[in-house]
């Protein structure tokens, strides 16, 4: 071919594919008044407190950016759009990148087996594969849950990747058989970097430097492997106490890979572009980015690799947000518009979404499509009565916990959802994607168990349970000392004025509350306590967000 001619059909490709990118939406961004972000941002524009930075796209093009409050209050330094924060799980969609690239290398396989390279994993008898540790549905416990089950929370010691590993082989058992249902688990994402720098033999500070950040123009991105390295222009995160006091909180820890990305709102637009042009990896690298996980029942969830897809007033929008320590973030594009919006804030009032959503307002203007959903199909009207005749407390068959369900707008209200009647037992989501069926009473009437279905968690049955006011009788059934081999961790269950206490080692004292026979609650735990064939506790299960079930023997009295 001559070489004018080639040239010539080069750029007419270049042109055809610059035209595709632009033409989705044909959006054109408002001109927005600088002062008006700066409204929004109003509460950190002031030099006696930790503030944020924030960036505006558009097709690559940067049309806004802009920072208020300290990066460092303890030496007057003021954060700029060229200041680093972390941006906490925002960096997932990172991590996710690193892993994909890795596989459209052939090096492996979304579909392998992780105890192929991470032996260290218990065989559980269920394959979790790399595409269950990408989108969250794996089932592994998250391991820094479990270190703070053991008394050392993230932040309060030097975590490493080695703590990591040597939690999740302690594991006897999974929250639930990979591919069941969505939980947010950081576990996976730090194993998804152990596996990148095994499999690469590179460190992913130095495979992602060369395949993402060099590539991208991304000049001020690392990450914090090694807490103690000195990063030039980066924020101090900052905590608030009760008093009105700033403090540093600081994430003290060499895990990475969940979070750990040092960047600047101006590096993440440049990455998040990327998910639009496929500039690196190209379209078979764009797929999968924003492949959504599918469930063993068939159902699609929101989160794909490292990204959430989802809907923000009726316009397509792709997103996540994070936060450690101190430390917000939280990065979103609408791909319809060819809209970018990045927001990163060192104090940890901060809302990042909240604020990034506010700018999204000014900039989408009359692109926003926001209307109420349809009710489901088939809505009848229940009385009063029937309906009271369904609330009341339940138990989650899977983790123990207590769930309320109410009475509100002729319907029946649980887990943050409006559920309306359909008939039959039947209730549907008002808002769409969840269901409550209820099974059809017993022989000796009251009220029936259901099954509830929510986005992520389909199919989780619920067993009606009544009150619990255990007397000093009943708490002394429970007193003892629990062991658990996969926490490392001693509790002491004691009767005191008022109930039961649950003390740490260190004499530390959590109240429990009754939920229903043999379940209690303090903290955000629900613990359930577990019998033998003849009645007698043997032993106590401890349920949370992250961890279902993590068993604690009962080895000891309290003297």
């Amino acid at each position: 071919m001559k070489p004018v001619l080639l040239f010539l059909l080069l750029l007419l490709g270049a042109f055809s594919s610059a035209t595709a990118q632009a033409r989705p939406g044909a959006f054109s961004p408002p001109q927005i008044s600088p002062q008006a972000v700066d409204e929004i941002f109003r509460p950190f524009d002031n030099t006696r407190s930790p503030g944020c930075a924030v960036a505006v796209g558009h097709r690559g093009n940067t049309l806004l950016t802009r920072a208020y409050g300290m990066a460092d209050l303890e030496h007057g330094a003021v954060n700029t759009p060229q200041t680093v924060f972390e941006p906490g799980s925002v960096t997932k969609q990172v991590t996710a990148a690193a892993a994909v690239l890795l596989a459209l290398d052939g090096k492996i396989s979304l579909e392998d087996d992780i105890r192929i390279y991470l032996p260290e994993v218990p065989d559980y008898g269920a394959t979790i594969t790399v595409r269950h540790l990408l989108n969250h549905t794996s089932g592994l416990r998250d391991w820094g849950s479990v270190a703070g089950i053991e008394g050392w929370p993230r932040t309060r010691r030097v975590h490493t990747h080695l703590h990591v590993l040597d939690i999740v082989s302690r594991q006897k058992a999974l929250n639930y058989p990979p591919g069941e249902f969505y939980s947010y688990t950081n576990t996976g994402y730090n194993l998804l970097a152990i596996l990148v720098e095994r499999v690469s033999g590179k460190s992913l500070a130095e495979f992602t430097r060369e395949r993402i950040f060099e590539p991208l123009g991304m000049t001020r991105t690392g990450w914090r492997d090694d807490f103690q390295r000195v990063v030039r222009g980066r924020a101090v995160a900052y905590g608030l106490r009760q008093g009105g006091e700033w403090v540093t909180l600081m994430p003290f820890e060499n895990v990475y890979g969940n979070g750990g990305l040092l960047t600047t709102v101006e590096d993440l637009l440049r990455f998040t572009w990327n998910l639009d042009t496929g500039q690196v990896g190209g379209r078979r690298f764009l797929e999968e980015m924003h492949r959504q996980g599918v469930l063993n029942s068939g159902e699609v969830i929101s989160y794909a690799s490292g990204l959430q897809i989802g809907t923000y007033k009726g316009l397509p929008v792709v997103e996540h947000s994070g936060s450690t320590a101190g430390y917000r973030g939280h990065l979103a594009r609408f791909p319809e518009q060819g809209l970018a919006l990045a927001v990163l804030c060192n104090a940890s009032t901060a809302n990042a979404g909240g604020l990034l959503f506010q700018v999204a307002d000014l900039y989408l203007g009359q692109a926003l499509r926001e209307q109420e959903p349809p009710p489901p199909p088939g809505v009848v009207v229940l009385r009063p009565e029937e309906l009271q005749a369904l609330a009341g407390t339940y138990r989650d068959l899977r983790t123990g916990a207590a769930v309320q369900i109410s009475v509100r707008e002729g319907g029946l209200w649980t887990q943050g959802r409006l559920f309306l009647p359909l008939g039959g037992g039947r209730f549907a989501s008002a808002g769409g994607g969840g269901s409550l069926m209820f099974d059809r009473p017993g022989r000796e009437g009251g009220r029936p168990s259901a099954v509830l279905s929510t986005p992520g968690q389909p199919g989780v049955r619920l067993e009606p349970v009544e009150p619990f006011p255990p007397g000093f009788t009943e708490w002394q059934a429970y007193v003892g000392i629990y062991l658990s081999d996969e926490a490392e961790a001693t509790y002491r269950v004691v009767a005191e004025e008022g109930g039961l206490v649950l003390r740490d080692r260190w004499g530390q004292g959590t109240p429990l509350r009754p939920l229903y026979p043999d379940a209690f609650a303090g903290g955000g735990v629900t613990y359930v306590f577990r019998r033998d064939d003849m009645g007698n506790v043997v032993a106590m299960s401890w349920s949370e967000s992250r961890v279902w079930d993590l068993r604690f023997r009962r080895v000891g009295e309290v003297r």
